[in-house]
């Protein structure tokens, strides 16, 4: 079947196979999820041959916080293009400059320096090379479940099964259970650089953690003389009601990571934003750090609008607007299909759909894209659908996400009995292969 342009769906997924991925298209038929990204705007995607229809509601983990192609972000870059390119990270940059000052007077504190990068992994490695730097001390905390990126010092911070196929964790680097003080408490030590957390960590299920927690790592980390990264990349830029989501527990990081939304879905750029006192890592010499393609000017022009954008007050209480609309609704399904749908995790618009068991977060995924809803279960607990739509989602859309979502829910519950079974009777098969 060709689109109106000629392309050819079954020649584009045999080609991605051949060339790109074979492991991620054999996984998609598995499932009978053979869509292959066509026409999008706003919160729709539309497969290339135009027959199938999805409502976002995974947003790439926040990439498309303003929804597909934003036509106010397409004109900046347009625009720019006509004047820049992506520059020279050896010069100076008025691009580069005027975004970090929004950056600085967007963040709490001292948080007042800003070093771009091109993505999430690369602005995580680098929070950790200033840690290390400016402390001279090796030792990174992180959480179980969480995760910071596939990149070097980033994939260290996460969990083994994104790291065992390629190795070894780096060295210094240790984790914790989240929401656990007592475990921080004991994992702290003198050669203790920094801790790094997610404000929320969504690959571990949408995990809102009370404000004692978060209130008691600060503590820790002050007494110790441990720098505090706080990772923003999927919970910042108005995700959750206010612009960084730390400032809803009342913490003061030294160093915190964005990435992902402030791309505006359109042109990819991140940023490690630390305190005036770090800033003398690079100091001596200032090519110590550096990336080709972080901060490119036609990047930081796109930034900074979104910042403008995602700081505005009506948009972040767009956002709180939404919040409260999508708990009402919810709740009223929970009530329809409480013996299936377990609960609710929201801070903003960062939410989880909470089920009985891994399988139903799977099977959910699947029935949610049978019934045009793009959703995805958090990878380090499966038993969470992951539901983060677009910010700025017309609230006439719910109605027709809640209504999906209730045809998705009425199907898997009708399909659990078979696909429990056949999980079931896969990992049995899979274990005495092994064994």
């Amino acid at each position: 079947m060709e689109d109106k342009r000629g392309i050819n769906r079954k020649e584009i997924i045999a080609e991605y196979a051949e060339h790109v991925s074979s492991g991620k298209v054999a996984f998609y038929k598995k499932f009978g999820i053979n869509f292959v990204m066509g026409e999008r705007s706003g919160p729709y995607i539309k497969d290339v041959d135009g027959k199938k229809e999805l409502i976002n509601l995974h947003c790439n983990g926040g990439v498309f916080n303003l929804g597909h192609r934003n036509e106010e972000i397409i004109a900046i870059l347009s625009d720019s293009l006509k004047e820049l390119d992506i520059g020279n990270h050896h010069l100076l940059s008025p691009e580069r400059a005027e975004t970090a000052l929004l950056l600085a007077k967007l963040m709490p504190g001292e948080l007042s320096y800003a070093i771009f990068g091109a993505g999430g992994g690369e602005a995580v490695d680098l929070a950790v090379k200033t840690a290390r730097a400016y402390t001279g001390k090796t030792k990174i905390i992180s959480c179980f479940g969480g995760f910071h990126g596939h990149t070097g010092y980033a994939l260290s911070a996460g969990d083994e099964k994104y790291r065992a196929p390629f190795g070894p964790r780096l060295p210094g680097f240790m984790q914790v259970p989240f929401n656990d003080l007592r475990a921080m408490d004991f994992a702290i030590d003198d050669d203790t650089a920094a801790v790094i957390l997610e404000t929320i960590p969504a690959t571990l299920g949408i995990v809102i953690p009370p404000s004692e927690y978060l209130k008691g790592v600060e503590r820790l980390c002050r007494t110790h003389e441990v720098l505090l990264i706080m990772d923003e990349i999927q919970t910042g830029l108005g995700r959750t009601g206010k612009l960084w989501a730390f400032e809803h527990f009342g913490i003061q990081p030294d160093i915190v990571v964005i990435g992902k939304g402030l791309s505006g879905g359109i042109y990819p750029v991140s940023a490690t934003v630390i305190t005036k006192k770090l800033e003398a890592v690079f100091r001596k010499d200032p090519f110590i750090h550096i990336s080709t393609f972080g901060g490119s000017e036609l990047g930081c022009r796109v930034a900074r609008r979104v910042l403008e954008i995602s700081s505005e007050r009506a948009f972040l209480d767009h956002v709180i607007s939404l919040a409260g609309i999508f708990k009402e609704r919810t709740e009223e399904l929970i009530r329809k299909h409480k013996s299936f749908l377990r609960g609710f995790r929201q801070l903003g618009l960062m939410m989880g759909l909470e089920f009985k068991e891994d399988i139903d977060g799977l099977l959910m995924s699947k029935t949610s894209f049978d019934n045009g809803l793009l959703m995805v279960y958090a990878n380090n607990d499966k038993k969470i659908l992951q539901f983060l739509p677009p910010l700025n989602l017309k609230e006439d859309t719910i109605d027709e996400i809640i209504l999906r979502l209730d045809r998705a829910l009425t199907q898997a519950k009708r399909l659990r009995p078979a696909f429990k079974l056949l999980y079931k009777t896969k990992a049995l098969f899979e274990r005495k292969r092994e064994g």
